[in-house]
């Protein structure tokens, strides 16, 4: 068994890995969950055979020094979304470190972290997630410049009126300006504008941003990170992108930002249960994405455990199959597709903090992440 297969024990993923040792190997026999873990492998250096021990315990995961960052490292950059007071902790420190080739700011690089009120920015918290990349030889996805939430009031207000459609585009190309210029050396990839299109029949969010300055916003927001940081590659970002009809105006807000050489990759989010979406969903939508010549990047990946909103809270035990066997599936899916995916990345580190505690059902415990609230491996 190769590292990669031996990864799979490690982090509870047995299936992917090994999907992919059979498919390449008509003489391997599939390796079920519970066989002894004395295995047989080639050496790619010298052809020779040697004896290795898949991980079956806490004890001799802690001995492997590999984490989920180099079996991908062909494949895709593995991500994670962080907190500053993640740093804080040492134990999730060691796991970034060990598991993880980017991060990405889950609030601290918004709107109302960076700029709460006009023209007072607050660099410290952004600063620390960056020079923690820095320091740790990891990349960093910018997120995100233009969201509906979490952007302060008086970006849309002038005195006790609705400000005008001018000020608000000033106010916006002056944010990112700010943001980029600051950043450009930093991040490789930043979201540009997050979540504009609608869930329902029409074709972009009834934000306060479309209200005053309709599709312009957009264009304009792609328009001025590009000025400022043309090195860098610019994406856009949505939830529920595997959904055909949002997936659809999705594909068409894409195609005329590549027909303008405005955008380089399209973000899929990846909050979904042990369910929903299914892997057809999934690929159709990756492919139609990537048929217009950008990266696709699997954001803000959490499964979560519940089927609905109506499940009372129950333990990770009462689903631990179905939630392995959910990442298992969408694993392999992602490696099938690894032509066009270049990261993936969990929206959180461990269960110990995950949003999904709080919705969408508040106060209802849930458990998204390969890591439990220990931040030991799931599956061992």
């Amino acid at each position: 068994m190769n590292f990669i297969n031996r990864l799979l024990y490690i982090v509870g993923l047995v299936t992917v890995f090994v999907f992919y040792s059979c498919s390449e190997d008509d003489n391997s026999e599939e390796i079920e969950k519970g066989q002894s873990t004395e295995e047989v492998v080639d050496d790619e250096e010298t052809g020779d055979e040697q004896e290795s021990v898949v991980p079956k315990n806490i004890d001799e995961y802690n001995q492997v020094e590999e984490g989920l960052k180099d079996y991908y490292f062909d494949e895709f950059v593995i991500g994670a979304a962080l907190e500053p007071a993640s740093l804080e902790e040492a134990m999730e420190v060691e796991l970034l470190k060990r598991h993880f080739g980017s991060i990405t700011a889950e609030n601290a690089m918004k709107w109302s972290s960076l700029q709460p009120t006009e023209g007072n920015f607050r660099w410290g918290y952004a600063d620390q997630l960056i020079n923690f990349a820095k320091e740790n030889g990891m990349k960093v996805r910018g997120h995100t410049l233009v969201w509906h939430t979490q952007v302060p009031d008086w970006v849309f207000q002038d005195g006790g009126e609705t400000a005008l459609k001018e000020l608000v585009l000033e106010r916006m190309k002056t944010h990112i300006t700010e943001v980029m210029t600051r950043y450009k050396n930093d991040v490789y990839v930043c979201d540009v504008v997050n979540e504009v299109i609608d869930d329902g029949n029409s074709r972009y969010r009834n934000s306060k941003w479309y209200q005053i300055c309709g599709e312009d916003y957009i264009i304009e927001a792609f328009k001025t990170a590009r000025e400022v940081a043309p090195d860098a590659k610019f994406f856009y970002n949505d939830y529920s992108a595997t959904q055909t009809t949002k997936r659809d105006k999705i594909y068409n807000l894409l195609k005329q930002l590549k027909d303008l050489e405005l955008i380089d990759g399209m973000g899929l989010q990846g909050h979904w249960n042990i369910d929903y979406p299914g892997l057809e969903m999934i690929g159709d939508a990756i492919e139609k994405y990537a048929s217009l010549g950008i990266e696709i990047h699997i954001t803000e990946v959490d499964i979560s455990i519940y089927r609905n909103n109506d499940e009372s809270e129950m333990s990770y035990y009462q689903r631990e199959a179905e939630h392995i066997a959910a990442y298992d599936r969408a694993f392999i899916k992602f490696r099938s597709l690894s032509d066009f995916i270049t990261n993936v990345t969990f929206w959180g580190i461990a269960d110990n903090h995950t949003w999904l505690d709080n919705f969408p059902v508040k106060d209802r415990k849930n458990y998204p992440f390969l890591f439990d609230e220990n931040y030991e491996p799931k599956g061992l």
